[in-house]
């Protein structure tokens, strides 16, 4: 077991035991961001024929040659074509189709004019110019053409990407499983939201906020329970979740103290500790091990050191299993808005939000930094990482920052 390691060690460490939780095939409505287990290749033209990108005539460009302003070329129009249908007739010398928008182009016809361009009487059309081939049409494939790449294995589906699939004819999409990540909360001194509070109890607000930092990601929560600071109790949950899920994620009891069990639960499922405690504030006290090839990851009870490491150790490993293509946190330098007024002999992150100013990327600070200040982290989606060894940041100061 390794103690106080770098985060880029325990990042390294976690994400070479990702695992490949298996595929299927997903119902289209079903599928956003949902993560392609496969690259998608069009296997047809959209649109699938050439066709009319307005309301206008079709008709052969080789007709209108001599037309002009003041010499107009008159065709004779034989049938009306609306979207959805296909022309009766093939156009020859002399003819042109009334066609809508949407409408395929009839046989013959190799250009299209728009309705306003013209001059319209009885069932005749009347030209003021020449056109060139393929003028007016929009051709096969102008969308997608066959054979494209239309997104590759490990993307995101978006509804851009729902749209494509669906205009390719794929009603059911090859995706990954969503993974299955259980949670544990331990502490004597936890309870649960509805419960009423007595003296020297909190509510247990971690269990929530991972609930829906898991739910964004993509994967599925799996609420295990509450226990006490008790090894068997401890380790009984964690079972239940190396059970039913793919990862099990614990918070509370990773500390130094008499009641910090987590370590000793481990210890009791015979399952190997990886590290102990990663050199960062907050987040420090954290724990990671592995028992039949699942990752137990034990995170700090106070509610803003388990979220931060949430997001720079957990939500990466859970991307990868998921098996998305970009899985790190994207990484950008800041400038700080505001002075922050603590020194920092450990490495720190400092929990901010995005601001973009005459095209300048600041990070402005989301509330106290205490370990467990969970308010912080409303708004936040960046993490500024300060050096070990600072002291006192100014406002100005750059930073390099992690968007979560």
């Amino acid at each position: 077991m390794k103690t106080n390691i770098s985060l880029e060690e325990a990042q390294a460490m976690l994400l070479a035991r990702a695992m490949d939780i298996g595929q299927k095939n997903n119902n289209l409505t079903d599928t956003l961001g949902r993560v392609l287990s496969k690259d998608i290749i069009a296997q047809e033209n959209v649109p699938p024929f050439p066709r009319s990108p307005y309301d206008g005539f079709a008709f052969r460009s080789v007709d209108t040659v001599s037309a002009s302003q003041s010499s107009p070329v008159t065709l004779n129009v034989i049938e009306e074509v609306p979207a959805g249908y296909t022309a009766k007739n093939s156009i020859s010398a002399g003819q042109a189709i009334k066609i809508l928008t949407g409408a395929p182009i009839p046989e013959g016809a190799d250009a299209v004019c728009k309705f306003e361009e013209t001059t319209v009487k009885d069932n005749k059309v009347t030209l003021y110019k020449s056109y060139e081939q393929q003028e007016g049409i929009v051709p096969a494939g102008e969308d997608i053409a066959r054979g494209t790449l239309i997104a590759a294995k490990g993307t995101v589906v978006t509804p851009p990407i729902m749209g494509l699939l669906a205009a390719l004819g794929i009603p059911m999409v090859p995706v990954y499983k969503r993974p299955l990540v259980a949670i544990v909360s331990t502490g004597d001194e936890l309870r649960d939201v509805s419960e009423t509070l007595t003296p020297g109890k909190i509510r247990n607000s971690n269990s929530y906020t991972l609930q829906g930092y898991i739910r964004s990601i993509g994967a599925e929560p799996i609420v295990i329970g509450m226990c006490p600071d008790k090894v068997e109790e401890v380790a009984s949950l964690i079972e239940q979740g190396l059970e039913r899920a793919d990862l099990v994620l614990t918070t509370g009891g990773v500390s130094v103290g008499d009641y910090d069990v987590v370590r000793h639960a481990v210890d009791y499922l015979e399952a190997e500790t990886l590290y102990w405690k990663i050199d960062i504030k907050p987040g420090s006290p954290s724990l990671a091990a592995i028992k039949n090839d699942k990752l137990i990851i034990g995170l700090s009870g106070n509610p803003a050191a388990a979220m931060v490491t949430f997001q720079l150790l957990v939500a990466p490993f859970i991307k990868k299993i998921m098996g998305r293509q970009e899985y790190l946190n994207p990484k950008l330098e800041v400038i700080l808005k505001t002075n922050f007024p603590k020194a920092s002999p450990r490495r720190r992150f400092l929990r901010g939000k995005l601001v973009i100013e005459n095209g300048t990327a600041f990070m402005e600070i989301t509330g106290g930094q205490g370990n467990g200040v969970l308010s912080s982290m409303e708004g936040c989606n960046l993490l500024a990482e300060v050096p070990a060894n600072s002291g006192p940041l100014q406002a100005g100061q750059k930073l390099t920052a992690y968007l979560i």
